[in-house]
């Protein structure tokens, strides 16, 4: 009976295998008559998820004559915030860099990471926030305004305008280096600047020539109005003490004859010779 015993106890322990699970850094060691990876989980009551590492395929089959190590990993959620949208991973990885590679979220040139970096160790329920960094160049064209100039035409009627040259716009060409974070501008840095044309001033001439237009609706020329106090006299004997068969009878200072439309002026006032023009209120 004992020799029975004894038989039955050795082939006992041939059968079963040793089995080290570092279940997420917790150890421990069995002894099992089971033959696969996923029998032994069972019979620990160790049960994973579709994210966790596990080492060896849950089929594998255990080996008799060495220890079976098993590791597992258990994935920890984190949330990746990217183009937009935020998204809860599952994960065992071990540093940012390896989630985002994970998750197919790829960083550009100019692409950072706002409160983390690329190999911090990733802990459960981290953020991990990529922003999208641009940077462009965006060329600006600015009008640049005309003046008019006014110049005085002494050949023309007071009141009267006339343009001599049409004004034209210029334009000043601005090139910015833009950066956006996320699709928001953070940074315009103007780096050049050139004016492409400049601009052309308008000439407007207007007159200086002094008119009237007289109650019969002519229109005078004139450059100074006289308000005053008209005297007439004749070219008789009593006016001018000449006879009419005297030959400077009738005869004005200037020389011309006295007639419709000749006036005695004192030229200190009025040049000999002037026109002049008379209304009458």
């Amino acid at each position: 009976f004992a020799a029975v015993v004894g038989a039955t106890v050795g082939i006992y322990n041939y059968l079963q295998k040793e089995v080290v699970i570092d279940d997420n850094g917790k150890e421990i060691a069995v002894k099992t008559m089971k033959n696969t990876v996923a029998e032994v989980l069972e019979q620990n009551g160790i049960s994973l998820n579709a994210y966790d590492y596990i080492s060896l395929p849950l089929d594998a089959k255990l080996q008799k004559m060495k220890i079976n190590e098993i590791h597992i990993e258990r994935a920890i959620p984190v949330n990746i915030v990217a183009d937009g949208k935020e998204t809860q991973v599952m994960t065992c990885k071990d540093t940012v860099r390896e989630v985002l590679e994970e998750a197919s979220v790829s960083l550009g040139e100019n692409d950072r990471l706002d409160g983390a970096s690329l190999d911090d160790k990733v802990v459960k329920d981290m953020d991990i926030k990529v922003v999208r960094v641009k940077e462009e160049f965006v060329e600006e064209n600015i009008t640049l305004p005309y003046e008019t100039e006014r110049r005085e035409n002494k050949r023309m009627d007071e009141g009267k305008e006339v343009v001599v040259r049409e004004g034209k716009e210029g334009l000043l060409k601005k090139i910015y280096r833009v950066v956006t974070e996320n699709g928001t501008e953070v940074l315009r840095e103007l780096v050049e600047e050139s004016i492409i044309s400049n601009p052309v001033n308008k000439i407007v001439e207007y007159g200086t020539v002094l008119n009237y237009k007289t109650s019969r609706g002519e229109t005078l020329r004139y450059k100074k109005v006289l308000t005053m106090k008209a005297t007439a006299y004749t070219a008789s004997y009593e006016d001018t003490g000449k006879t009419p068969d005297h030959p400077q009878f009738g005869i004005t200072y200037t020389g011309i004859k006295a007639k419709k439309g000749v006036i005695a002026v004192d030229p200190k006032v009025i040049p000999l010779g002037t026109r002049v023009y008379v209304e009458v209120p």
